[in-house]
């Protein structure tokens, strides 16, 4: 067990090369390891196919969602979870994608008090929705965001970021990983 988590972390040297790779491209890329790539990596094959999944959702150039709004669905859907991961880590990266880092506190905490444009605030009541009560939903919560002129493929895509969200949420929040400390810190003024 390891303060990272309440599972095992794996060293480095018992990684397969293409795991250790994409964790020296990540340090690299971003002067941190993020600790759900350490924790992940226990089950490289899974830590792979989720980490492709996750970078598609989350950084694909050609989304009809901006960056700043699929971060700020996964803020949503976490502190719905209150997952202290997700929190601290996606608090940052919106604090770093949106110069209004009062909003971007805010989301990270309760986006229903954040300054948000319709849209946002649709995507969020949206995801949020889908974690509390996605049994329950039906064509009339596609509507809000139909009306705002988003099409079936941008509603499926917030509903996959969503999905991933509490997918992750799950496992971080049952196998007790903690985020990196310098998140709390980052692109703070």
């Amino acid at each position: 067990m390891d303060d990272l988590s309440w599972l095992r972390v794996p060293e480095r040297t018992e990684l397969p090369e293409e795991v250790r790779s994409l964790l020296d491209r990540a340090d690299e890329k971003l002067d941190i390891l993020p600790n759900v790539f350490r924790v992940f990596a226990l089950t490289p094959e899974h830590f792979l196919r989720w980490f492709r999944y996750y970078d598609h959702l989350m950084r694909d150039g050609r989304s009809a969602l901006t960056r700043a709004e699929r971060e700020m669905i996964g803020l949503a859907v976490s502190a719905e979870n209150r997952c202290e991961y997700c929190l601290g880590a996606h608090g940052a990266y919106l604090r770093e994608l949106d110069e209004d880092h009062v909003k971007a506190e805010v989301v990270t905490h309760n986006y229903r008090r954040a300054a948000l444009s319709e849209r946002e605030r649709a995507l969020l009541d949206f995801a949020v929705r889908l974690t509390r009560e996605s049994h329950a939903m039906g064509p009339s919560d596609l509507a809000p965001l139909r009306s705002l002129g988003m099409s079936d493929e941008t509603i499926f895509e917030a509903a996959q970021v969503a999905a991933m969200f509490n997918f992750t949420n799950r496992l971080a929040n049952a196998l007790g990983w903690k985020p990196n400390p310098e998140y709390y810190a980052a692109a703070r003024p």
